[in-house]
């Protein structure tokens, strides 16, 4: 790969290029879906492509194809500075670059057991038994298990001397219950909702879970929805277990600092934002945006909560196009009195006004309680494109907040 690269930049340097760069990525995935005792799917898929960006008489040019190999490469740094030349034409200054020291390098993220090389037997095998999990409890009427892997390979060379490489291996798994009566359905998913919970990590991530013990909790919890009574509306303290929290960090923190919203150029997919430029800095697209671990522990929390709800595992999320006004609901509620959990309430929800919430804050569980929660779907934009990120949370709680707003 560094010979290829190499003859790419040298190709764009011999068009007339001041400035290249060649970014050449791999990606292969694998996807296996279960459903009510079943192998519902399963899919596995390779992509490559390289692109070759350069500066040419003061302006970008950028080509780019799927085809790897030596002729192609200098065929597309050739291209590039073509368009280079092009958009110098309307050019109002030239493109000045920030000195960089080059770096050569490789990353590669931790990956104990390759998900890869897992027999396809083995994997299926733990998602039916986590799927026979889910109907232990006889009102489960739709079981579903899923398990993903990603794995992208990237190299990066420039003309100043860089060349980089690098290796990320992802992997995650979920369940979810659905169970119906008379009419109505509830659902209770495990480890997190809408497919589970991702790690950079290899197979060594999935034993952790532990499926099929977490499958017969959500199983059970779904089945005991359905006769819980219905989260009551008012103004309560509430405390969000770790996957919701993540989830609230996510779009009322995560997406309103994006630059392109800040400026209000990013509207046509989930809107722009509250914020202004004299906040701290912008980023350009969420990383990972994390929040702080507390004093407290989650049982501290809920002892020194005389009345609330705990809440848990995101059912449902609606945002205005300014990030400000929210409502969430969960999967479920659990009744905070006295100190103590008590009864399961279903359909709950709580909403608020992003600043408001987040001041009303007053106590997050310690560092020993936090954990990071992987989303492999962030979407923003049109066309979307997709993101991976993280974000590192423990349980935390917020007083006076408007809850049980939907009716049963």
């Amino acid at each position: 790969m560094e010979d290829l690269t190499r003859r790419a930049l040298e190709r764009a340097l011999q068009a007339g290029a001041t400035y290249a760069d060649v970014r050449v990525v791999r990606r292969t995935t694998e996807n296996i879906q279960t459903k009510n005792g079943h192998v519902e799917a399963v899919s596995s898929g390779e992509s490559a492509g390289f692109g070759v960006r350069v500066l040419a008489d003061g302006a970008w040019g950028f080509a780019s194809s799927r085809q790897i190999d030596a002729e192609e490469m200098e065929r597309v740094a050739e291209l590039a500075v073509r368009i280079a030349r092009a958009s110098a034409l309307v050019k109002q200054a030239d493109v000045s670059l920030a000195p960089v020291e080059p770096a050569r390098g490789r990353f590669e993220s931790p990956c104990q057991k390759d998900p890869f090389e897992v027999p396809l037997a083995e994997k299926t095998a733990l998602l039916l038994d986590a799927d026979a999990a889910l109907r232990r409890s006889p009102r489960v009427t739709v079981s579903e298990a899923t398990m993903d892997f990603f794995r992208e390979e990237k190299t990066f060379a420039s003309t100043e001397g860089s060349y980089l490489e690098q290796t990320k291996t992802e992997s995650g798994a979920g369940v979810v219950a659905t169970a119906t009566e008379a009419g109505e359905v509830q659902v209770r998913s495990y480890p997190a909702a809408f497919g589970g919970d991702y790690a950079a990590a290899g197979y060594e991530f999935i034993e952790g879970l532990d499926l099929v013990r977490g499958a017969e909790t959500a199983g059970q919890e779904a089945g005991e929805l359905l006769d819980a009574p219905q989260c009551p509306s008012g103004e309560t303290d509430i405390i969000l277990e770790g996957q919701q929290l993540a989830l609230q960090v996510h779009e009322s923190c995560g997406h309103p600092i994006e630059l392109d919203r800040v400026f209000g150029t990013e509207a046509s997919y989930a809107g722009t934002s509250f914020l202004t430029t004299d906040n701290r800095i912008p980023l350009i697209r969420m990383t990972n945006i994390n929040l702080e671990p507390g004093d407290w522990s989650l049982d501290e929390m809920i002892r020194d909560t005389r009345e609330g709800l705990y809440l848990a595992s995101n059912k449902s999320w609606s945002i205005d196009d300014k990030r400000l006004n929210f409502q969430f609901g969960t999967e479920a509620a659990w009744e905070i009195r006295d100190g103590s959990l008590s009864r399961l309430l279903k359909n709950a929800t709580y909403t608020g006004i992003t600043y408001q919430f987040w001041r009303a804050c007053d106590a997050i569980a310690r560092k020993r309680e936090w954990r990071v929660w992987g989303l492999p779907n962030c979407g923003k934009g049109e066309p979307a494109p997709v993101a991976h990120v993280g974000h590192g949370v423990s349980s935390a709680r917020f007083r006076g907040v408007r809850v049980g707003v939907m009716k049963g």
